[in-house]
């Protein structure tokens, strides 16, 4: 990468937010199908942080996850655990990252708070639906136990990044 500053620091921030995701799956809360975790807070810094490219770092720690390594919420791995209920919103990260990231090239404010939102609903998208199909749940049931108890926190989490991402652009 010598004479390359842009790809190391794509290098550097991949392993940071890697990192970053990988701690804020520890700190979790237990809750029935999906724990609540500060994982989804990470992937939207990833996408202020590096744009479009944080598609990058989230899909390695889904595949570091996938072959074993535990950075998964509570230190699980494996990729039985891409095919159970939490399955759906940890493939979601990737289009969130990438939605984030797209909307913080932007300079508008109205853009980058339409893209967290975007890019939460597109995690709930895919957690949603994977629990329906997992779990083989209803549509009510599965959006009632999938997304509605999270919705509070995400909001939350999703106005930390936006003022992180102010402070840092």
């Amino acid at each position: 990468m010598f004479g390359n500053p842009e790809r190391s620091r794509t290098i550097a921030y991949s392993a940071a937010f890697i990192g970053l995701i990988t701690l804020g799956s520890w700190i979790s809360i237990p809750f029935f199908p999906v724990p609540f975790t500060l994982q989804t807070l990470f992937v939207l810094l990833a996408g202020v942080v590096m744009k479009r490219y944080a598609v990058v770092p989230v899909s390695l720690y889904i595949f570091l996850g996938a072959i074993g390594l535990p950075v998964f919420h509570n230190g699980i791995a494996g990729i039985g655990i891409l095919l159970g209920p939490t399955g759906g919103y940890i493939i979601g990260f990737i289009f969130a990252a990438f939605i984030a990231g797209f909307a913080y090239e932007q300079d508008s404010v109205p853009i980058r708070v339409t893209g967290f939102a975007v890019a939460t609903l597109a995690i709930y998208l895919f957690g949603v639906g994977w629990i329906m199909i997992s779990l083989g749940r209803g549509f009510v049931p599965s959006l009632m136990a999938g997304a509605v108890p999270f919705i509070v926190g995400d909001t939350v989490k999703a106005f930390c990044a936006f003022v992180i991402g102010q402070k840092l652009t």
